[in-house]
């Protein structure tokens, strides 16, 4: 069975992106980048919601993980501009459920919180892997929605890099 792993830059009170989805307030160079893409060699696949594949779309990028299979959950898009990234459209839950059933690497939940939000209500996600900005923004789109209980957390280990950024491994308990 796969693990399902949140893999996340977040800032310190917790916001994945702006308010109007927007990043570009992370750090987007050092070695927490050089490491963040190495890592990616450790999954198999990539899940995401409509709208964090929205972003990449925005700016042309069809597949953003042409490494990984890529799956995009999203009731409203109907057809995928790449052929090798797969719309799911029915039973999110029960479509991960069978991804983490099958052999091999584990999954990358890349977002955004609504998604992860639903797929740790639902206790799918194994661990949580959280680039840890020094950065407030007050408000934005949060790490996890709808959380309908406390999800807690063993802290697995730890990395700090020389730019503030904190890479925080969690085990879903």
């Amino acid at each position: 069975m796969r693990k399902l792993v949140y893999h996340v830059a977040s800032t310190v009170d917790g916001f994945i992106a702006r308010e109007d989805h927007s990043f570009d307030c992370f750090p987007m160079e050092g070695d927490h980048v050089t490491d963040y893409l190495a890592s990616l060699s450790g999954y198999s696949a990539v899940v995401m919601g409509r709208r964090t594949y929205d972003l990449g779309l925005k700016v042309g990028v069809t597949d953003p993980y042409p490494m990984l299979e890529t799956y995009v959950f999203s009731r409203t898009l109907k057809e995928s501009p790449n052929p090798r990234v797969k719309v799911v459209a029915e039973d999110a839950v029960g479509f991960v459920r069978g991804l983490k059933a099958k052999e091999g690497k584990p999954i990358y939940l890349c977002g955004g919180g609504d998604f992860a939000g639903m797929l740790l209500a639902e206790k799918l996600v194994d661990e949580v892997l959280i680039k840890l900005n020094p950065l407030l923004l007050g408000a934005g789109i949060p790490l996890a929605s709808r959380l309908p209980a406390p999800v807690n957390l063993t802290l697995l280990s730890t990395k700090v890099y020389r730019n503030g950024v904190l890479l925080l491994q969690y085990a879903v308990t």
